[in-house]
């Protein structure tokens, strides 16, 4: 279980962001997708990641230093936000570069609203991220917000479009910011991998 977390640093620039010597794990979805609970459910920190009832509040890339192992790394959103062409082009142009350029990343968390049906949006950014060869892992969101059967279909339904561009479905968690749902398999997951990441090193 994730214990001590700390906010290190906001760049707009990838190449200014912490030295990529510990594993990294990136949080992004749509503008309103709940990321920031989600982020603070997850470090058992109520206001680590800041939340906002106007989506598109995270504008920068944060870093935040997990147990002094890995790093957190919480990206703009995409999709909502109210944001002028040129910011959004300016926000494209700074999650492409961090994605694509940053060594030490081990996946991209890929946060996906748990009870809408597949969005464009959201099959559109993990296509490109396949197509880049990133490693994508989907979490389904907001699962305390309708039945459980509900949030089963719709998760199942997106994952049937996976299916579609890959060979199989990226993996993927179900959590609740407000009920900590997902919370110990995410940890688990994240926990396993950084000890994989230290491994290999």
């Amino acid at each position: 279980m994730l214990k001590n977390a700390r906010f290190l640093m906001s760049n707009s620039d990838h190449t200014k962001c912490p030295a990529p010597t510990k594993p990294e794990f990136a949080f992004i979805g749509r503008s309103n997708v709940g990321k920031s609970s989600l982020i603070n459910m997850l470090t058992n920190h109520k206001h680590l990641a800041k939340t906002s009832g106007k989506p598109g509040k995270t504008q920068l890339i944060n870093h935040f230093e997990i147990d002094s192992r890995w790093y957190m790394v919480d990206l703009p959103g995409y999709g909502f936000a109210k944001a002028n062409k040129k910011l959004k082009a300016e926000w494209n142009k700074m999650i492409r570069n961090y994605l694509t350029e940053r060594e030490n990343l081990v996946s991209v968390f890929v946060l996906i609203d748990s009870r809408l049906n597949p969005q464009a949006i959201d099959i559109e950014f993990i296509t490109w991220c396949g197509q880049l060869e990133l490693p994508v892992t989907l979490i389904f969101t907001k699962a305390d917000k309708q039945s459980q059967s509900k949030t089963s279909d719709n998760v199942h339904r997106f994952l049937d479009e996976m299916e579609k561009m890959f060979v199989e479905a990226p993996e993927f968690f179900v959590t609740s910011a407000m009920t900590s749902v997902g919370r110990e398999e995410l940890s688990q997951f994240i926990e396993e991998n950084v000890s994989e990441y230290y491994e290999e090193g």
